[in-house]
């Protein structure tokens, strides 16, 4: 499980499924390599549905969907997890939630994202972006993110702090960088114009984007996408400092983090900024305000409240550990 999982988790899920009457096979895997490993593909072949505890789940997430084949990526990392608000909400109303706020942000004729630390990006959605039927060709669980926004038509500046981290896609090593005070980015139609603020920061950045995009070829100046989390039951206790890696690609959908997806020309790139405690304004007003999703103020997400009450408890009382001080 290599730090990421225990095992009681995929048992209990395995159990559940057996006393439905379903057929599995249970494999173990190691971490995530470049190349997909020959026994995990012709045991996915063999079966209808693959269900995840494992990152491999993660890195073909936005690749065509093969017919007749189900994909499922689950961010429940221990049993604990699964006996949680975050597991054991309804998938059905986050399935509808994501859906709303899909709604809002895809209209909105302007977005707006600020943060404490002095992230000042605004943009719109564009026609690509707003055509899309699906984001992803496994199913997520939870559900825990919205539709990534193309930034190809946002502007302004973003700024970074504590992590540069890996997107989940592909395995380079350094994964992560620890990102000292703040600094600056300056970007411009969904491309990285110049960094400002300490010099040697700015040379570790510089660097670890070198780094990989040499590796693989790739643009190091995109900025691919964003998407902000929107499940307030995400509770991720350990320190971020642990396992960076682990915390990103874990508290990601904790509304109080939104995150970007940068470096390559692809969904989901490469290297991840994260922001903490954003206010993203659509139009005017407050989707997410200091890290809190208000879903009163738009009829889309009240309407949502209203067909499902169990969500209004849930953001009534939302998580706040995001492995952050």
């Amino acid at each position: 499980m290599l730090g990421w999982y225990d095992e009681a988790a995929p048992e209990a899920v395995g159990s559940a499924a057996k006393e439905l009457g379903a057929s599995l096979t249970m494999l173990k895997v190691g971490k995530p390599e470049n190349e997909t490993d020959p026994v995990v593909k012709a045991a996915i072949a063999d079966h209808d549905c693959t269900i995840y505890f494992a990152r491999i789940g993660d890195q073909g997430r936005f690749d065509e969907m093969v017919p007749g084949k189900r994909s499922i990526m689950c961010y429940v990392r221990d049993i604990e997890m699964l006996a949680s608000s975050y597991a054991r909400a309804s998938y059905g109303a986050f399935v509808d939630l994501k859906e709303a706020v899909n709604a809002i942000l895809l209209t909105a004729n302007h977005i707006k994202i600020t943060c404490p630390l002095g992230t000042n990006y605004s943009g719109h959605a564009t026609e690509k972006v707003r055509q899309l039927k699906t984001d992803v060709s496994v199913f997520r669980f939870p559900l825990g993110v919205p539709l990534p926004m193309d930034a190809s038509r946002f502007s302004g500046q973003v700024a970074l702090a504590h992590f540069l981290t890996p997107t989940g896609s592909k395995s380079y090593q350094p994964d992560s960088i620890p990102l000292d005070g703040t600094t600056a980015v300056e970007v411009e139609n969904g491309r990285i114009v110049e960094f400002s603020g300490d010099t040697v920061q700015i040379g570790k950045i510089e660097q670890h984007y070198k780094m990989v995009s040499g590796q693989f070829g790739i643009d190091c100046d995109v900025v691919h996408s964003w998407h902000a989390g929107i499940h307030p039951g995400n509770d991720y206790l350990p320190s971020a400092a642990e396992n960076p890696d682990r915390w990103s690609n874990s508290a990601f959908t904790n509304p109080r983090l939104l995150h970007f997806h940068t470096c390559g020309n692809y969904a989901p790139a490469e290297i991840c900024w994260m922001v903490l405690d954003h206010t993203i304004s659509v139009d005017g007003k407050n989707l997410w305000e200091n890290g809190r999703l208000e879903l009163e103020r738009f009829p889309q997400t009240r309407a949502c409240l209203e067909r499902w009450p169990e969500l209004n408890e849930l953001f009534a009382n939302p998580s706040q550990g995001i492995g952050l001080a």
